[in-house]
Order: structure tokens, then sequence, then C-alpha cells
């Protein structure tokens, strides 16, 4: 399928007259290696809005539209530099239509059931791919968020979920990639804490999930003290570029030099090059792009 063949127009049509291109489409598309030869990743990230999570900035509405994310995520796919990109069924599937999904890296997203702000927030439950989906699309691996808070019982069955998909995933030789924060209840919101000790604690029990760590990647905040922090694993590591705050060059100065450390493989980058300040997303990726696999992007 080519991308001519697909528009977004086209996309709920197909869904209800061709339901089927979708699993044909997995089935056909064309696959790269995971990690190229500089041994660095950029992958773009989609699955904030299956967790009610859609605000950007001030714009607490920003990625309402699934048209203009779409049209978004096609422009960064499109920019030489960009390795893949991490979203749920929903997202991926309408790419995949579009043909933005060849020849990239594609990471399911798993545990989408902690809704934001919902009291129930930290049970995060795995609602959307199950490790067995992720292998039999041939999607390149599996992200699952895990939370860690000691004050909240859903933090136990969170643990055993992400346990169990690491060890599904890893059976698989699929990467699992577990992105685990240590987290707390304030006022009724749940808080991450950024701190560098919280992080690396998040870290240890995240490097101990499931019966092998031999396809275990982690994806980590940006925090104070990243070398002590990334001196607490040997596992591979994208680092989250986080939503877009402050000056821009700021951000790009400070994902410059967490790349310099060893562990660190990569970004994975969200509302920050698919809603840069400027609106300018072929300029965010290029610029990311330039960071991870140097030169210009």
């Amino acid at each position: 399928m080519s991308t001519t063949e697909v528009t977004i127009e086209d996309l709920t049509e197909i869904r209800v007259r061709q339901p089927q291109r979708i699993a044909d489409a997995w089935a056909a598309r064309r696959h790269r290696e995971l990690v190229p030869a500089d041994g660095r990743l950029l992958i773009v990230a989609a699955d904030h809005p299956a967790r009610g999570a859609l605000g950007v900035r001030e714009d607490r509405m920003a990625m309402g539209s699934r048209t203009d994310l779409l049209e978004r995520l096609a422009t960064a796919l499109a920019r030489p530099g960009i390795d893949g990109v991490l979203g749920t069924p929903d997202v991926l599937d309408d790419l995949l239509l579009l043909g933005a999904l060849d020849d990239k890296v594609v990471i399911g997203s798993m545990n989408r059931g902690g809704l934001q702000g919902a009291v129930f927030e930290l049970d995060d439950r795995f609602t959307a791919y199950r490790a067995s989906d992720i292998v039999a699309n041939g999607l390149d691996g599996g992200k699952m968020l895990t939370r860690v808070a000691l004050d909240d019982p859903g933090t136990a069955a969170t643990l055993e979920a992400s346990a169990r998909a690491v060890t599904e995933l890893g059976a698989a030789r699929v990467m699992a990639m577990v992105e685990p924060f240590w987290s707390e209840r304030r006022d009724g919101r749940v808080v991450n804490l950024l701190d560098p000790d919280s992080t690396i604690k998040s870290i240890h029990v995240a490097s101990g999930l499931g019966a092998s760590s031999a396809h275990t990647w982690l994806k980590l905040p940006v925090v104070d003290e990243l070398e002590r922090v990334m001196d607490a694993t040997t596992l591979p590591t994208l680092l989250l570029g986080g939503d877009p705050q402050g000056h821009p060059d700021d951000t790009y100065d400070l994902w410059g030099r967490a790349l310099e450390l060893p562990a660190v493989r990569g970004l994975v980058i969200g509302r920050a090059l698919l809603y840069p300040q400027d609106d300018d997303v072929a300029k965010a990726v290029d610029i990311a792009a330039g960071l991870v696999h140097g030169g210009t992007g």
C-alpha cells in the first residue's frame, strides 16, 4: 500500500467498508533493523490521548483533534533521522493505513487504563496491546508505564502485569520498554517524583521485572544528576522528551548533554516534537534527529 492510496479523509470509510485492510497492512508492512548502525533511536510518542492526557502547555485540549494529530505525526515520520513511533492501536492503525509505518520502528503502548486524574490512576490496567498482539502484528516492541506508589494498592497489579508483559515479550525476542516512576498522591493527584534518588529506586524495580532482562529497555525522564542516575542500570535507555517548557534552546541543550551518557541510546519525544512552540514540526524533528544521530538531521 503506497502513501498515495489513502488520505486521512479516507480512514473512516475504510474502517466501515474494509476493516480487514488493517490486518492485511500489518502483515505486509516493511520492517527494518531495530537499531541503526550508530546504536541510537529517535521515537515520536503519540500514546497520551488514550489516557485522557490531551494538554500541551496552556491548551488543555491541544491533542483533541485526531486529524490534526495524524497530520503532525505524518510530517514527523517523513523526516530523515526519525526512527519510529510509539502509540496505541487506534493511532498506529491509522498511520499504518496511511502508509507511514513502512521501514519504521513501531512500539505498541500497552497499559493506558490509569486515566489521568482518576481515583484508579495508579491501577494502570493493560487496556491496549497485549504482548501476543504485538508479536502477532509484527510490532517492534511494547511499552508499559510502571508507576510505583507505596501508598496505593493499585501498584501491585501494575507491577505484576508489567512483569508478565516483560516475560512474554522477552520470550518472543521483542523489545519490552518499561517506563518507571516513583510516584505518590498529593491532594488527590498523582505526582511522579523526579528527584535522582526516586528515579534510581524506580530503575531498580523496573529492571527486575520479568523472567529475563535480555530484551528490556528503559524509558526514563531527564532529571538532575543524570550521570549518577544512569549508573543504576546497564539496560539500554531512551530518555523522555516530556512536555515542552521554557526556551526550546535550553531543552535541546539538556537533551544533547544527556545523550553523551553511554547507557542513553536515544530519545522518545511526543509533545515537544508534535506541538513545538513555533508549531514547526519538521524543524523540531530535524533538530532532535541532529542531536540523536549527529549532523543536522
